[in-house]
């Protein structure tokens, strides 16, 4: 029995890695032989490149909250509103907020003169006693 005719008990369950020999970008590396092409530093820069380039980075925080801030309706800034039901939508008529997806809450600041019915609109606790005061009610969700 010669050495090269020794053969394994168990035989490998996984061929074995390579070791990294004959790679794909050895010698030249692709870039052919001699020449201004094959020297380093060579590429031809788009004019979009240079523009970016020339732009200030983007500094500072990135993420915005996922939340936007609630818009804020005092309960003075109710008297605006005409009519004496109070939603979403009769606040966007009357101005007092943005239609954008932002929530809303109504605050107590300022004083009532008439009697409003909130529907389905987040309202503070000192904005709900001056509602009840004022004998109107609030509608829950």
């Amino acid at each position: 029995m010669l050495l090269h005719e020794l053969q394994r008990e168990h035989p490998r369950k996984y061929a074995q890695p390579s070791l990294g020999r004959g790679g794909k970008r050895g010698n030249t590396s692709g870039r052919g032989q001699k020449g201004q092409k094959s020297r380093s530093g060579h590429r031809i820069r788009p004019a979009e490149r240079d523009l970016i380039l020339r732009l200030p980075k983007l500094r500072g925080y990135k993420n915005k909250p996922l939340v936007p801030p609630a818009q804020v309706v005092n309960a003075n800034d109710l008297e605006r509103v005409k009519g004496n039901v109070i939603s979403r939508q009769t606040l966007i008529d009357a101005g007092l907020i943005r239609g954008a997806g932002a929530p809303v809450k109504i605050l107590g600041d300022g004083n009532l003169t008439r009697a409003f019915t909130v529907e389905k609109l987040p309202v503070s606790k000192s904005a709900k006693a001056k509602i009840e005061a004022a004998g109107g009610k609030i509608v829950e969700k």
